[in-house]
């Protein structure tokens, strides 16, 4: 292996494991696409594959099959003249491959994106199911099998039920890169950013290295966004339906969710979805609210006291929210224009509260709560004639008798609190102990971009304080 990989070090520890164990294990690897699967196991394993193959998007049966013949002729060093017609044929020739091969250590084989190999009676999953139960069960081989639609992967491999029940021995969920990785992904391509700009890159970008890899060294992040997102030849401008429709066979509805919750910033519940989508209610709609969960596109959280019926849906992939905010039905964008505007600073407000809630361990860690337990949540109060409404988009609930009420602001300088807002805090701490009923201390804490400036509304009343540096 003589690239480095960049963070992954569980992900590597683990492949490492089960290459050096006289073992069989098939390994299903599942992550949202572009997040770098395919580029893991075949870097790791460099030279060392015994046979790799990718299915092919929206191609018939018959152009996957030509494609593993490929694959296989290459693997074994000469062609195959005749194509098998069927995959039962296919992994049987795979098998007679396999069994020629010399060696001392275990068989590596990787199929990848079997979901888009999984066609209207393609015989695919048959052929699979007899390629392990018949002839790779009890060797020394580790078979990895990977999928962008973590849904298939979930309900055709995993939880089979038929042939393949039970046969996954190994799973890997691939996330996105923190910030942490972020920056020395970075740092790797020679690119030196402040974590000012790391963060705005972040917020726009996600963790996602294949949409990272773009960033260019001399370009401050307006620069890369504006030439990333809004230059006609972009990479991601037109991302956004190519993402969705190469994971989900019919994905205007999942579409149709998305756009709905990029429109709320303190996310919606079920009734709420279903209202503004006009989709109906039943399993189908519970399946495509599983499917994007799944695939790291939305989260589900319960609001603080609240049951599992009243459940939150927030959309958190950043690039989805960043292309309907500002990519969506607009023309002639210039970036390091908008990033100046009110729109900006909604939208980075709302972003940089979602980096908060992925990053939560590290704001538990510089809290010195790391082996405390806790619960996130938020705070939602509607209001009523005697008293206003209010809102805390992030809590904390530590089982030390403290609750962290959390404001989270994203500035290009230190935050100054006045006297309004100050007020408008202590209404709101009053109105969450009287509506929760808690009996535990109430810590207001602000994470900011770069702190609070000291005044005589924040000194004294503001028990704790993070920066943006707490989430690297």
């Amino acid at each position: 292996m003589n690239t480095v990989i960049i963070g992954r070090e569980q992900e590597q520890a683990m492949l490492a494991e089960m290459e050096a164990a006289v073992a069989t294990d098939m390994l299903a690897i599942t992550g949202r696409r572009r997040v770098g699967k395919t580029w893991l196991v075949k870097t790791y394993f460099e030279g060392r594959m015994h046979f790799e193959f990718s299915g092919v998007l929206n191609a018939g049966n018959e152009a996957q099959l030509q494609s593993f013949t490929i694959a296989l002729s290459k693997y074994s060093g000469k062609k195959i003249k005749t194509r098998p017609t069927n995959w039962m044929e296919a992994f049987e020739l795979l098998a007679t491959h396999l069994e020629k091969i010399k060696r001392s250590k275990k068989l590596l084989v990787f199929i990848d994106e079997l979901p888009w190999l999984d066609n209207h009676k393609s015989g695919f999953l048959a052929g699979l199911e007899w390629f392990w139960n018949s002839w790779a069960y009890g060797r020394n081989i580790l078979f990895i099998i990977c999928g962008s639609a973590t849904s298939w992967m979930q309900s055709k491999i995993i939880n089979n039920r038929g042939g393949l029940h039970n046969r996954v021995t190994k799973r890997m969920h691939l996330q996105p890169f923190n910030l942490t990785e972020t920056e020395a992904f970075l740092r790797h391509k020679g690119i030196t950013l402040s974590r000012y700009d790391i963060v705005q890159l972040y917020m726009a970008l996600g963790g996602i290295p294949h949409y990272l890899k773009e960033i260019k060294k001399g370009q401050s992040a307006a620069q890369n966004i504006n030439r990333i997102c809004f230059e006609k030849n972009g990479l991601l401008v037109n991302e956004f339906d190519n993402l969705y429709h190469a994971l989900f066979t019919d994905a205007r509805q999942h579409i149709s969710i998305i756009q709905a919750l990029a429109s709320k910033h303190k996310g919606l519940s079920r009734a709420e979805i279903l209202k503004v989508t006009q989709l109906k209610d039943g399993g189908t709609f519970s399946k495509l609210l599983q499917e994007l969960e799944q695939s790291n596109f939305i989260s589900v959280s319960y609001p603080y006291g609240k049951v599992k019926k009243e459940a939150l849906y927030r959309l958190v992939d950043e690039f989805s929210l960043f292309y309907l905010r500002f990519i969506h039905k607009k023309k002639n964008i210039n970036w390091q224009q908008l990033s100046a505007s009110p729109a900006y600073k909604t939208w980075s407000g709302y972003a940089f509260e979602n980096i908060c809630f992925k990053h939560i361990n590290k704001i538990k860690a510089a809290l010195g709560i790391r082996a405390v337990y806790t619960e996130q949540s938020s705070f939602y109060y509607k209001g009523s004639t005697h008293e206003p409404g209010t809102q805390i988009d992030l809590l904390i609930d530590r089982n030390d008798n403290v609750i962290n009420i959390c404001e989270v602001k994203f500035y290009d300088r230190p935050f100054s609190l006045d006297k309004k807002y100050a007020d408008d805090l202590r209404n709101t701490m009053r109105i969450f102990k009287e509506r929760s009923k808690t009996k535990k201390s109430l810590f207001l804490t602000f994470i900011t971009s770069f702190g609070l400036a000291p005044n005589i509304h924040s000194i004294g009343y503001v028990q704790q304080e993070l920066t943006m540096e707490s989430l690297f």
